[in-house]
C-alpha cells in the first residue's frame, strides 16, 4: 500500500497523529524523518512511547528516508511520513526523486518571526518560500489539521491571516 500521508507537524508523534490520523487511515507504521531524532536512541524511545504496540515506528535521517521510500511504499501496511519542519520536508522532497506527490501541513505552531496563517499554521517568510518551492516541483501542498477538515490549498494558506 502507498504511504497515505506526508505530513509536516512540529510536534511529530502525538495523539492527533496517532489517533486522529492513525485510526481512520488504519496505519501500520509511522516514518519519523528527523536528522537529530534519528541519531538519538533516547528521543526515539520517547516517541515510541506515544504509539500503540501494533504500530511500528521507523526513524530516519533525511537522506536515509529518501532511499527507503520505495520499500515503505511496497509495504502491505498503510503508513505516514512525519517531519517536524518545512525545511526538512523540502530536503526530503528534493531527495525523493519525485516519489512525493502531496504534502500536508498539519501543524507549524507559533514562534518568533512567524505569521499566523491558519489557527494551526504559523510561517516565516523563508518557510513560505520553501513551501512554494515544494509546490513548484509538482507537489500538491495543502494544510489540514485533522482528516475531517477541509484541505486548504497552499495559496489560500499563504493569503490567510489568523489571529489565533
Amino acid at each position: 500500500m502507498p504511504i497515505a500521508l506526508y505530513r509536516i507537524d512540529d510536534r511529530l508523534i502525538h495523539g492527533q497523529v496517532v489517533v486522529g490520523w492513525g485510526q481512520p487511515l488504519e496505519l501500520g507504521f509511522i516514518v519519523l524523518v528527523d536528522d537529530d531524532v534519528a541519531a538519538s536512541e533516547w528521543e526515539q524511545e520517547l516517541y515510541r512511547m506515544g504509539v500503540p504496540p501494533e504500530m511500528a515506528v521507523h526513524f530516519h535521517a533525511v537522506d536515509d528516508a529518501a532511499a527507503a521510500l520505495g520499500a515503505f511504499h511496497a509495504s502491505p501496511q498503510m503508513g505516514i511520513v512525519l517531519v517536524g519542519s518545512v525545511e526538512t520536508m523540502q530536503r526530503l522532497v528534493a531527495a525523493s526523486s519525485g516519489q512525493i506527490r502531496a504534502v500536508n501541513i498539519g501543524g507549524v505552531h507559533h514562534a518568533p518571526g512567524r505569521t499566523g496563517r491558519l489557527r494551526y499554521v504559523f510561517l516565516t517568510p523563508d518557510e513560505e518560500a520553501r513551501l512554494r518551492a515544494i509546490e513548484a516541483q509538482g507537489v500538491e501542498v495543502t494544510a489540514q489539521d485533522v482528516p475531517g477538515a477541509r484541505a486548504v490549498p497552499l495559496e489560500e494558506v499563504l493569503t490567510s491571516v489568523s489571529s489565533a
